[in-house]
């Protein structure tokens, strides 16, 4: 992965033109005097872009509380899709069915889905999305691994990138699959038990989200967000997808200093979460910061939050809302 100098430049000139444009219209305010509307005179705010990365066995849908937070506030937002999820989201037939046996062969169109696919939708996404200004990228979960991936490949493209409870690897901790395995996530919930049909065959871990089995659902409600009304619980569950490409977990997704290193970073840090552990976020956490001492991560502590975060989506829009200055 190469820089882009000519869409540097032309980013940079871009953001200076922004810039003096900003300046422009604060004069003019001013220069307005007592007679304009306070509206008028306030100073306008940057409009930045948030590109919005979902989690494992997940879609964009997943943002959208967050993302009409954002909305209301003046930003422009972009909920990502990864490849057949969400609008082009595979659905198995025998799970339309609840049929285990067939579904445990059926197969899937995830099948050799990776990284690059991953990095590639995304990457796209935000080079459209620079055109208009400043753009910060934003992950959850296995979306992590997508945010490092493409903060390497297009850092002069990315105003800020944060990281949800989510992956962050490291040389170290190279993958989504190293992470999860780390003596720091001992004490998450595995889905493992969960699992129907063999990953290796069907190239996919696949999840079955309807379930009936009260063992089963209490399980997945431990791992999503234990701490939500069962009805709260039971919408999130009707938005999951049952495969997400073995591949995925498997990519490399280590930043270099010089690249992802550079771009300001923010990680959202949730105290319950019982499939990225606390302990191993504290983890990825630290080894990011060894890598680039001279720009750590900016962490913002949610104590009482499991895996998808608070259900008022207030207080996690409040600090992406905070990234655009």
């Amino acid at each position: 992965m190469t820089d882009d100098t000519n869409e540097e430049g032309e980013g940079a000139t871009r953001r200076t033109a922004l810039r003096g444009l900003g300046l422009a219209v604060g004069g003019m305010a001013l220069a307005a005097g007592p007679g304009t509307s306070p509206a008028a005179a306030a100073p306008r705010r940057r409009l930045v872009t948030y590109v919005l990365v979902h989690g494992t066995h997940s879609a964009g849908a997943f943002w959208t509380p967050i993302a009409r937070e954002l909305g209301l506030r003046g930003h422009r937002v972009v909920m990502v899709d990864q490849p057949r999820h969400g609008a082009e989201a595979f659905v198995a037939e025998s799970y339309q069915r609840q049929d285990l046996a067939a579904m445990a062969v059926e197969p899937s169109p995830l099948k050799g889905l990776g990284l690059d696919d991953y990095e590639a939708r995304v990457a796209g996404i935000v080079r459209r999305a620079a055109r208009n200004g400043p753009v910060v990228l934003v992950g959850h979960s296995l979306g992590g691994v997508s945010v490092s991936r493409v903060g390497e490949a297009v850092p002069h493209l990315l105003h800020h990138i944060c990281y949800m409870a989510a992956f962050c690897p490291s040389r170290v901790l190279p993958t989504a699959d190293a992470c999860t395995a780390a003596p720091e996530n001992a004490n998450a919930v595995s889905p493992v038990e969960l699992t129907v049909g063999d990953p290796d065959r069907l190239g996919v871990l696949r999840l079955n989200f309807r379930t009936g089995v009260s063992g089963e659902l209490a399980l997945l409600k431990e791992m999503i967000c234990a701490d939500y009304p069962d009805a709260d619980f039971r919408r999130i569950l009707a938005g999951m997808q049952t495969d997400e490409p073995v591949a995925a977990y498997a990519g490399r997704a280590v930043g270099r200093a010089g690249r992802w290193g550079r771009i300001p970073r923010t990680y959202l840090r949730f105290g319950r979460d019982r499939t990225i552990a606390t302990a191993l976020q504290d983890r990825v956490i630290a080894e990011a910061d060894a890598a680039t001492p001279g720009n750590g991560f900016r962490v913002h502590d949610f104590p009482e939050a499991s895996h998808v975060g608070p259900l008022d989506p207030t207080p996690v829009a409040d600090v992406l809302d905070r990234l655009a200055g």
